[in-house]
């Protein structure tokens, strides 16, 4: 949604012309986490998935694919709250607006610990026992850069019939698909502002590595840097992944490699305190691949992938 408030930012002179984006339908059907995490894990109950149903529920701690316009409880994720059984029917597309309205979105499942956790708060909750979507959903759209968020953002109206897709000002910016070919809209191009690359390197090759083939290593000086970083650390394939953060035990502060103090903090509990200057090894910082993608204090050898900035 922060790409999507961008978005309509710089297209809002528009009045009620199409603009189309980079989203088009491809003969693959690919799953997809309504959060934008990559389908890594997956949990399918014996025989599933069958047939051509686009929605996942659990049931009894296992997934079954089901048609999205079945009406189900569900769960949603909230950043501080973190699971919230909604003890409300609806359809798969109305929960994932609800959720996103309420509190962050349908919930994700990445592991078999967090699966069981998910397991055991149905359990304690939906007395029902009826299944329950989660936020996993196949279809073939994709981005023309090929980049896996699984982010969507459909009119009431979507039918998806269409072949490529463009957002409707009328609609707050919300997304219709079409099929003329003969159709001309203006068009929204981009450039990648930050880059991840997954090569495993101390965070002093990382930061050599980006500003011989980029700008620098990022420096995340604001919430909306920060959620750009949350968009990409998506990609990466360590646990932890280098910024543009350093720590001096001269000074005893922390400072980002664009020459700028540490003002706006996101740090995880126990990291970015001045215990920091104690530690035998030079500190530095990275971005946490997942829960809430919060900044951690590693020693500089460690090997971890890192985003580049281009700007």
């Amino acid at each position: 949604m922060n790409d999507m408030i961008q978005l309509m930012k710089s297209v809002n002179d528009r009045g009620n012309q199409y603009v189309w984006i980079g989203l088009q339908k491809t003969s693959v059907y690919k799953w997809h986490w309504s959060s934008g995490d990559p389908a890594l894990f997956l949990n399918w109950t014996s025989g599933e998935p069958v047939g051509t149903n686009g929605c996942t529920v659990m049931n009894n701690g296992q997934w079954e694919n089901e048609a999205c316009n079945n009406n189900r409880v569900f769960i949603c994720y909230n950043m501080s709250r973190g699971l919230v059984f909604v003890n409300q029917t609806m359809n798969w597309r109305d929960a994932q607006s609800y959720c996103r309205q309420n509190h962050l979105d349908l919930v994700s499942v990445r592991n078999q610990n967090e699966n069981q956790q998910l397991e055991q708060f149905i359990n304690d909750r939906n007395s029902s026992g009826s299944p329950v979507w989660i936020g996993l959903f196949r279809d073939p759209w994709q981005w023309s850069d090929h980049s896996n968020s699984s982010f969507r953002y459909w009119a009431d109206n979507f039918k998806d019939v269409g072949k490529s897709a463009a957002i409707q000002p009328t609609k707050q910016g919300q997304w219709g698909d079409y099929s003329c070919r003969s159709c001309q809209f203006p068009f929204v191009c981009h450039e990648d502002k930050l880059i991840v690359v997954q090569q495993n390197l101390s965070w002093s090759e990382a930061l050599r590595y980006c500003r011989q083939n980029h700008v620098d290593l990022v420096s995340v000086q604001s919430e909306e840097m920060q959620y750009e970083v949350m968009n990409v650390v998506k990609l990466a394939s360590t646990e932890a992944v280098w910024l543009g953060l350093r720590h001096s035990h001269i000074l005893d502060i922390w400072f980002w490699v664009s020459g700028q103090t540490v003002c706006y903090q996101n740090w995880a509990p126990g990291n970015g305190t001045s215990e920091e200057d104690c530690e035998p090894t030079v500190r530095s910082g990275a971005v946490q691949y997942g829960g809430d993608q919060r900044w951690i204090s590693r020693p500089e050898t460690d090997t971890l992938n890192f985003i580049c900035t281009n700007y």
